[in-house]
């Protein structure tokens, strides 16, 4: 499956019941572009055991590395589920955040149970903006034309991603530019692909957060549009003025079947 060209494999885990271990061994294979499947991650379906939720997200980057939260993978995930007799709004656990999934047709909303903050900071004499959305992320704002030279953004997303100021973890770079006061482009350079990839959805709101910081936005309800490599994002939130607080995040695009098949074990 794809959304907005953020590419995984998912699968039924519900009878397979492979383990956490299992699936990092398993990531690196699959997600291989040229001697396996090709993919951003894996992604396997199954029942809650803990019965916090209806469902239970697996997630693994391709070097088989875990990721606090992955947005696209999750509209994915929404989809795969209803595939298999889910309803169309349910709920599903990511470690221990609980998400609301609601799928409209190929049109997909995941609802997060986050409250962040945007945090200034310095890298390297670098100014850039630190938001947590339930993973690592950085966001970098650069002039639009430099937004095309990724084999800059690469070098610089490798170096902060990298950097010590993020360890032991390490972090994922967003290089933003923005087109209006509610739309800007993207690129994010992501840990555990270790590139660029045409979309991120953590990524997205964690820029769409830090555009909105940088024009120091009022209070209120807001949807933004990041527009991406892989097409376009909706990234909708709170900003609560009181306590610089964002919350009630919503993260909605596409996401798209491509092919199934079988992979041998």
């Amino acid at each position: 499956m794809q959304g907005a060209g953020n590419d995984f494999v998912l699968f039924d885990n519900r009878t397979m019941k492979l383990s956490d271990e299992d699936l990092a061994h398993l990531a690196p294979s699959v997600c291989d572009r040229k001697f396996g499947v090709g993919a951003d991650g894996i992604i396997a379906l199954q029942f809650d055991d803990q019965q916090k939720a209806d469902l239970v997200m697996l997630y693994k980057n391709p070097d088989g590395s875990d990721a606090g939260m992955c947005g696209n993978g999750a509209r994915c995930f929404a989809a795969f589920a209803v595939t298999f007799g889910s309803p169309q709004k349910f709920t599903f656990r990511v470690h221990q955040n609980i998400y609301h999934a609601d799928v409209n047709n190929e049109h997909i909303a995941i609802h997060f149970p986050l409250q962040t903050q945007v945090l200034e900071q310095k890298v390297a004499k670098e100014a850039v903006l630190n938001v947590y959305t339930n993973t690592e992320h950085i966001v970098c704002p650069i002039p639009q034309n430099q937004l095309g030279n990724e084999q800059d953004l690469v070098s610089q997303g490798r170096y902060l991603r990298n950097h010590p100021d993020f360890e032991p973890k390490g972090t994922n770079v967003n290089f933003i530019s923005g087109i209006s006061d509610k739309s800007l482009c993207l690129q994010t350079y992501e840990r555990g692909v270790e590139d660029l990839t045409l979309a991120c959805g953590t990524g997205a709101i964690a820029s769409a957060l830090g555009w909105h910081h940088l024009q120091q936005a009022s209070a209120g309800e807001f949807s933004y549009e990041v527009k991406v490599k892989g097409g376009t994002l909706q990234v909708h939130f709170t900003f609560i003025e009181e306590n610089a607080t964002y919350t009630n995040i919503k993260l909605e695009g596409p996401a798209a079947f491509v092919f199934e098949g079988q992979y041998y074990l």
